[in-house]
């Protein structure tokens, strides 16, 4: 379990990573493909802490990572969208309005149900491949690496002025 601590750790660090490159003023500006070299990295080490602690069986494992698999990808997409809001947050931290103010809060919370129904549709796909148990373990682990990434970016986005 050690290695799950480490591993957990490790996407706090990248995110924090990915936060920083976001705001130019707090880190210089990387170019677009270091940001997609990190969030590769990213998914691949949230992989391993999945398969570290999900402990599935060799039947267990055949059936969950394509159901696992498309299911990050539709996170991505999520991911995707709440990257372009906090890329938009910083073009415009130090002149945001409140038109923006207002479509930001609109943006974030359309994206937190989008999170939602994607788990909410995507919950019976893992119930068919896995005990209940397993799926509510899988469930913790999305939510403590999210809760992870989440703290890491608002550890390193300043608030609003």
């Amino acid at each position: 379990m050690k290695k799950h601590h480490v591993a957990c750790l490790l996407v706090v660090a990248l995110m924090a990573v990915m936060a920083l490159s976001v705001f130019p003023a707090l880190a210089g500006d990387p170019p677009a493909n270091n940001m997609e070299i990190l969030r590769e990295k990213l998914r691949g080490d949230k992989k391993l802490v999945i398969a570290e602690a999900m402990q599935l069986t060799e039947s267990e494992a055949k059936a969950f990572w394509p159901v696992y698999d498309d299911y990050q990808k539709a996170l991505k997409k999520l991911g995707d969208r709440h990257l372009r809001m906090i890329e938009d947050y910083a073009k415009n931290y130090g002149t945001l309005s409140d038109d923006a103010a207002n479509k930001m809060i609109d943006d974030y919370l359309d994206l937190q149900a989008d999170r939602l129904k994607l788990m909410q549709s995507n919950l019976s796909k893992f119930q068919k491949v896995l005990s209940p148990k397993k799926v509510a373990r899988y469930y913790q682990l999305e939510n403590k690496i999210n809760a992870a990434i989440s703290y890491g970016l608002a550890a390193q986005i300043p608030l609003i002025k």
